[in-house]
């Protein structure tokens, strides 16, 4: 079971959160009534809607994280999804976001996800095959090596 997934069993137990698909019809999300929460577009990371008021409130905190990726003048954030920390890391985060959302009282569906393919790892190589090549992967990495890699990139940058 991939951190994505054990992250997605533990929102599902949420009483004020559904499961289904979101607005950007790529993978899984969590929402209320009211607006979309969460996106799980892969196995390794997760797209939150923050708000660009907590957002901002948090960014100094955010910017600590190597798992967190914030894109400026947006209000969703990228969490890479590796272990058992990013996990709490990211329930935590949907609590904040619960609660900034209800504080702000948005009663729009909110902006959609500004999910980019590129910048999440591509699943393993096709089934099938009995070893991960560098062609079949973006950028010749195989995913584990291109999510060690993002961790190192400075934030506000991606790999392209």
């Amino acid at each position: 079971m991939t951190a994505a997934h054990r992250a997605m069993a533990q929102l599902e137990t949420w009483p004020n959160l559904v499961s289904g698909p979101p607005r950007c019809a790529v993978g899984q999300a969590f929402r209320t009534t009211e607006y979309e929460v969460v996106h799980f577009h892969s196995d390794y990371a997760a797209d939150l809607h923050l708000t660009h008021t907590a957002i901002e409130r948090l960014l100094p905190e955010l910017r600590r994280s190597s798992a967190i990726r914030v894109t400026p003048g947006s209000a969703w954030l990228t969490v890479l999804l590796d272990c058992d920390a990013d996990v709490e890391l990211l329930l935590s985060l949907v609590s904040v976001a619960l609660k900034a959302h209800g504080d702000a009282r948005q009663r729009h569906p909110g902006a959609p996800c500004e999910w980019y393919g590129s910048a999440v790892p591509s699943p393993r190589a096709a089934v099938g095959m009995g070893a991960v090549t560098a062609a079949t992967t973006p950028h010749g990495l195989v995913p584990a090596a291109r999510r060690a890699m993002g961790r190192l990139i400075p934030h506000g940058h991606r790999p392209g």
